[in-house]
């Protein structure tokens, strides 16, 4: 079959390499009571979802420091969350970074794979942010403040 040329937009979802799941399972369950994160990109030319860093003890703001302006990345951020009722919880956040002015076809490839990303990971509480700038502790306590 002859690929027709409005095919080519299509959605590439790129598979989750095997190293980062058992990173992302060992991550869900880890017992440190610490903010931390793994920062996550496409490889290319692999088509696969790779473990780029891992931060231990690390604020909303360092993180926004640790993501490429101009590129997109995904991130699973374990953060200590103080309930209004003083209740602390260690809820597990996918956030997808994808600043306004990437390339498109980058921009594709992460949005095909958000999904996948999302289920090997497990996870509930998906975020976008357009730019770095907006990752800080007040949008992410106001995120989770949607979920009782």
């Amino acid at each position: 079959m002859l690929g027709l040329p409005w095919q080519s937009d299509s959605l590439v979802v790129c598979e989750v390499d095997p190293e980062l799941k058992e990173k992302l399972r060992q991550f869900r369950f880890r017992k440190e009571t610490d903010n931390a994160a793994i920062i996550m990109k496409v490889d290319k030319d692999r088509q696969m979802v790779v473990l780029e860093e891992e931060f231990q003890n690390i604020s909303p703001e360092e993180l926004k420091t640790e993501l490429p302006e101009r590129q997109p990345r995904f991130v699973v951020y374990s953060y200590k969350y103080v309930h209004e009722d003083g209740r602390v919880s260690y809820p597990l956040c996918f956030i997808f970074s994808s600043p306004v002015g990437c390339k498109p076809e980058q921009q594709m490839m992460y949005a095909g794979s958000k999904n996948r990303l999302v289920q090997t990971a497990e996870l509930t509480k998906v975020f976008e942010i357009r730019t770095t700038e907006d990752l800080t502790e007040a949008w992410l306590q106001e995120k989770l403040s949607f979920f009782r």
